[in-house]
């Protein structure tokens, strides 16, 4: 999976992709209102409303862009009915051409995490058939239980040719209370990131590894060592845009082939109408607002890689 995810990268000449996490105080409320005569103020009502918007979303741009990322939370908080908007989104994304990274951030124990890893990208056995769950192509993991957390994704990862996004170091602004204490004179983000690269060695696409990192791109020094640290893995990179993150701080994460890494965006993009700058397209073209803020997000970094 690998594989397309650079070749739709180097298509569509777009290293990014569009986290779709859908909130309810982002969807315009004509999309709410449909939904809700139809259902009721319900999950049922909130999931659909959930699953129009994103439909728009991604047909407005899924011909600019090479992969998605939902954020399962926010789905899960609407219980069974805001999962199956999320099954329905993978799937719809993926009827597209688009890779899915779902952003699940799972990591347990040994038999917890081979579930998890089943569930999200492998087959479950029922009785003498198989059935593939939610059947993304790549999810992000927590490398925290250590490598009982992670092998069971990997196996899963070999059979079915899927990937993984490892988190190394997170954009959020206390990640540094645990991910950048020292231990042998090296910040554990580092220590964390040569372990990435070792279990990718296990894991080799033709370029680049099934096995990726999730580095933020509020902290653009980080990624310059861990760049060098994971010459094989690629990384994604969140925090563009709301969280801070410029063009001009990502070009550390790639490497000189202008491959390795791939960027993220959710609310920049997905509540791109709510923004002064595509305010011009009211709530009622909130698709057509995403596309625009995909075209500026996709020019602003690879103008970024032509001058670094």
């Amino acid at each position: 999976m690998i594989q397309k995810l650079i070749s739709n990268i180097q298509k569509t000449k777009a290293p990014i992709v569009v986290g779709l996490d859908p909130m309810m105080n982002y969807i315009p409320q004509q999309v709410k209102e449909k939904a809700f005569q139809e259902f009721g103020e319900t999950l049922e009502g909130a999931a659909e409303a959930i699953w129009q918007y994103n439909k728009e979303i991604v047909d407005c741009t899924c011909d600019l862009i090479p992969a998605v990322k939902p954020q399962i939370a926010m789905y899960e908080q609407f219980g069974i009915e805001g999962m199956k908007a999320f099954k329905k989104t993978v799937d719809y994304c993926k009827s597209k051409g688009l890779v899915v990274i779902g952003d699940v951030k799972r990591g347990d124990i040994g038999s917890t995490s081979a579930a998890y890893a089943t569930g999200h990208l492998g087959k479950v056995q029922v009785g003498s058939k198989t059935y593939s769950a939610f059947d993304e192509d790549f999810a992000t993991v927590n490398p925290y239980l250590g490598s009982d957390g992670i092998k069971p994704f990997m196996e899963v990862c070999k059979e079915e040719k899927k990937g993984l996004f490892i988190l190394v170091k997170t954009s959020n602004p206390s990640s540094g209370e645990f991910q950048d204490q020292l231990i042998d004179g090296k910040p554990l983000y580092e220590l964390v990131g040569e372990k990435v690269a070792q279990w990718g060695e296990e894991c080799m696409g033709e370029q680049y590894s099934y096995i990726g990192a999730v580095v933020g791109a509020t902290y653009p020094e980080m990624g310059k060592v861990l760049r060098k640290v994971m010459p094989k893995s690629y990384i994604l990179v969140p925090g563009y845009g709301a969280q801070g993150g410029k063009g001009a701080d990502l070009v550390h994460f790639f490497n000189e082939d202008g491959l390795g890494a791939i960027v993220n965006s959710s609310r920049g993009i997905i509540a791109a109408y709510k923004q002064e700058k595509y305010a011009k397209f009211g709530a009622e073209h909130f698709g057509e607002a995403s596309r625009a803020a995909v075209e500026d997000m996709v020019a602003d970094i690879n103008q970024a890689l032509e001058n670094r």
